[in-house]
């Protein structure tokens, strides 16, 4: 399938793209699964306690073995001691869900393919910026007429990025670091054609 190539004067040329990529039929509930499943990775356990190899001190045996007429003792980090470790302590909660690499990639066919069949899928020959400055990006891509996209380049553009950190709908990947929460939640995608060759392949 062929797709535009866009400059701010309008469509200026197609590229050549895989129907394997971006030709695919749309699967909600495969998209539905990756995106959970992507959204679950990224969660973080925050219950913790600690156990007695965790609590600190305790090196030391508090008395000798026998002799002194007191139970015996190997530790004041014991859990039966006060300010002992926790004997069963809860640990942080791993949500992660497994999703096979193989559906994870037919879920980003599915994604970009419906991308590009509502046209939110912008193709450009290059995007970048001299300085990271957030007005200078502001104003390449209102030569688009864009203002909640998802920008992807081939390579970590530091100039881009640092210029969309204050942008609050503006997010700036590279090719490797495109993931399917962030190409759904954004209204439109501006990739480069190095990019879009590099996710070609990836995916192809």
């Amino acid at each position: 399938m062929e797709l535009n190539i866009a400059t701010p004067a309008g469509a200026n040329g197609t590229i050549n793209v895989s129907d394997e990529a971006f030709g695919k039929e749309f699967n909600g509930d495969l998209v539905h699964q990756a995106v959970v499943a992507y959204m679950a990775g990224a969660r973080q356990g925050t219950r913790a306690q600690k156990t007695r190899s965790d609590v600190s001190g305790g090196g030391k045996k508090p008395w000798r073995q026998k002799g002194t007429g007191r139970a015996r003792s190997g530790t004041i980090r014991s859990p039966i001691w006060r300010s002992g470790g926790v004997t069963f302590a809860a640990r942080p909660q791993d949500h992660s869900q497994k999703l096979n690499r193989k559906m994870y990639r037919a879920a980003m066919r599915s994604i970009l393919s419906e991308l590009a069949r509502q046209d939110r899928l912008i193709v450009v020959e290059s995007f970048d910026i001299e300085e990271p400055k957030t007005k200078a990006l502001v104003g390449r891509l209102g030569e688009f007429g864009l203002s909640d996209v998802l920008i992807v380049t081939e390579e970590v553009n530091e100039n881009l990025y640092l210029s969309a950190r204050n942008l609050h709908k503006v997010e700036v990947r590279d090719a490797l670091g495109v993931d399917p929460v962030t190409l759904i939640r954004c209204e439109k995608v501006m990739v480069t054609v190095p990019a879009l060759k590099k996710i070609e392949e990836m995916l192809g």
